[in-house]
C-alpha cells in the first residue's frame, strides 16, 4: 500500500550508509568485527557506552545495523511511516550507541510478536511497542551473561516474556500521563523493571548500574552531528517541493504547539518544517552539552538523536530549553556540576517533559526540568540499570504529579485523564490540518479543524 511518507525508508537507509562510513573514518577497519564481538557480549547494564567499550567504529556500525533493522522491520510489518516512524528511528540509532545491539533486541521483538498472534491482530498494530520495549534488551544480555543463573535460554525467555507484557502495560501508562510525557514506553518499561529487579534479587541476583564513558569525542563528533543537522535544515528549506520563506512559516507556527502527545508535527506541517525543526533540535543538543563542558559521545549522542527523532512528534526549541534549563539549575541545587554523566543524560532526555513547558509555560517547564535532575539520580538504583529509557520513568512520575498539582492550583481548572486508544497515533498518515493558535482549545477529543483530520489527534496542540 502506497504511503506518502515512504521516502523516509530511503532517507534511513542513507543514514545507515553514514554511519557505517563515519565508523570507518573514525576507527581502524581492523577494530570493527572486535569491537562488534564486545558490544554483544557486553551486559550492557546502564550506562554501557559502546564507544567507550568497543571504539567509535564498532559502536556507529552497530547503530547502523540496528538502525537498518528497524527501518526494515516497520516497512515489511506495512506499519505506516509517519511522524511517529522518525521517533522509532531516532530511539533505536541513539540507544545503540548505549545498551541496544543487533542482537539482544530480538528476543524482545519476538514476545511482541507472540502476543500479536495471541491477540489475534496484525504485527504492524504492535510494532512499534515491540520496537520501544528493547529499552528493556540489557535484560536479556544481563540473564543471558552477566546473572548468577546466566544462560542463552534464560536471555532468550526474559526478552520474550518483556515483549509480551508490555503493550498491555503500556496502553494503561500512557493514559495516566495526559500527554505530558513523551517517553511513555520509559515509564511503563520503568515501572516492569521495578517488579523484575526484586524478583531477581530474591532468586540470589544482584543487577547493578554500570557506568563505562568515554571522553575526548566531542570534536569528531561534534563536527559529524553538527554537519548533519546543518544538512537537515538546508534539505528542510530547499528540497520538500515548498519555497524557503512558506517553510520557514510553517516551522514558525510549529513553534507556537505545545507538543503534547499525540502531536504527529510530520502530518501537521509537513516534511519542511520537521527537517528544520529536527536540525535545530540537534544543534541545541550538541551546544547544550558543550556548554556546560559534557562529553559527545555514545550516551550523550544517544539523547540527541532521541531529540531529533521526537522533533517529529512534540519537541521544538521553545518547549525544550525550558526543561534544559531547569536541570542544569537543578544541579547546582544539588551541589553537582551539571557536566556529571548522568546530569548531562537528564539535560537531553529529560526534555521528554517538553509539553509541560509548552502547555502550561515556559516556568514551569523549568520547574519540570529542576525536579527531573534529582529526581532521575534516585530512579536509577530500583531499576538497577535495567531500564534503558531511565529518564521516561522519571519524567512518568513527574508528569503524574504535575499535571492536577498544576491543572488545579495554578490554572484553577478540573484535571483530566485522557481517554484515548493509544495504538491511534501510529496507524494514520493522512496530513493534518491544525487549528489556528488563535482557535478556542478544544480538549481531548480528535483533532483537528478540517477533513484532514484524523482519528486520535488532539485540538490541543497550540497553547490553551
Amino acid at each position: 500500500m502506497h504511503n506518502r511518507y515512504d521516502r523516509i525508508f530511503p532517507a534511513t537507509l542513507a543514514l545507515s550508509a553514514g554511519l557505517v562510513l563515519l565508523g570507518l573514518v573514525l576507527d581502524q577497519p581492523a577494530n570493527i568485527l572486535p569491537g562488534l564481538q564486545k558490544i554483544v557480549l557486553m551486559q550492557d547494564l546502564l550506562i554501557t557506552d559502546y564507544v567507550y567499550i568497543a571504539g567509535p567504529g564498532a559502536a556507529l556500525i552497530n547503530a547502523a545495523i540496528v538502525t537498518f533493522i528497524t527501518a526494515l522491520i516497520i516497512k515489511l510489518s506495512r506499519n505506516h511511516f509517519n511522524g511517529f516512524s522518525l521517533v522509532e528511528l531516532g530511539l533505536m540509532t541513539g540507544f545503540s550507541l548505549f545498551g541496544k545491539n543487533f542482537v539482544n533486541i530480538w528476543p524482545i521483538l519476538f514476545g511482541t510478536w507472540l502476543y500479536a498472534r495471541y491477540q489475534k491482530e496484525p504485527f504492524s498494530k504492535h510494532v512499534t511497542v515491540a520496537l520501544l520495549s528493547t529499552s528493556l534488551s540489557p535484560l536479556v544480555s544481563y540473564m543471558a551473561l552477566g546473572s548468577v543463573h546466566a544462560s542463552l535460554p534464560l536471555g532468550f525467555f526474559a526478552g520474550v516474556a518483556v515483549g509480551f507484557l508490555l503493550p498491555s502495560l503500556s496502553t494503561f501508562t500512557y493514559k495516566i500521563q495526559n500527554g505530558m510525557n513523551l517517553y511513555n514506553m520509559g515509564f511503563a518499561c520503568g515501572l516492569l523493571a521495578m517488579m523484575i529487579v526484586p524478583i531477581l534479587t530474591a532468586y540470589g541476583d544482584h543487577p547493578d548500574s554500570a557506568l563505562y564513558w568515554a571522553q575526548g569525542y566531542n570534536r569528531s563528533f561534534g563536527l559529524a552531528m553538527g554537519g548533519l543537522c546543518l544538512v537537515l535544515i538546508i534539505l528542510g528549506l530547499t528540497a520538500t517541493g515548498r519555497p524557503a520563506w512558506a517553510v520557514w512559516a510553517g516551522y514558525r507556527r510549529l513553534l507556537r504547539t505545545t507538543g503534547r502527545a499525540p502531536s504527529d508535527y510530520l502530518r501537521m506541517f509537513g516534511p519542511g518544517p520537521v527537517l528544520v525543526n529536527i536540525g535545530i533540535n540537534g544543534l541545541a543538543g550538541i551546544a547544550y552539552i558543550l556548554l556546560v563542558g559534557g562529553d559527545l559521545n555514545g550516551p550523550t549522542l544517544g539523547g540527541i538523536f532521541t531529540i531529533m527523532g521526537f522533533s517529529a512528534f512534540g519537541k521544538h526549541l521553545r518547549n525544550i530549553l525550558p526543561v534544559m534549563l531547569g536541570v542544569a539549575l537543578g544541579a547546582y541545587g544539588l551541589h553537582q556540576a551539571p557536566n556529571l554523566p548522568a546530569l548531562q543524560l537528564a539535560g537531553l532526555f529529560g526534555t521528554t517533559l517538553a509539553p509541560i513547558s509548552g502547555y502550561f509555560g515556559w516556568p514551569f517547564g523549568i520547574l519540570a526540568g529542576f525536579i527531573h535532575s534529582a529526581l532521575v539520580l534516585q530512579t536509577g538504583d530500583p531499576v538497577a540499570g535495567l531500564n534503558l529509557y531511565n529518564n521516561g520513568f522519571s519524567g512518568g512520575l513527574i508528569a503524574i504529579v504535575l499535571y492536577p498539582v498544576i491543572t488545579a492550583i495554578a490554572r484553577h481548572r478540573k484535571p483530566h485523564l485522557r481517554d484515548r486508544e493509544y495504538y491511534d497515533q501510529f496507524f494514520e498518515d493522512a496530513p493534518i490540518n491544525p487549528p489556528l493558535p488563535t482557535d478556542p482549545p478544544g480538549g481531548d477529543p480528535a483533532v483537528s479543524a478540517g477533513p484532514a483530520s484524523a482519528p486520535g489527534e488532539s485540538k490541543d496542540q497550540f497553547s490553551p
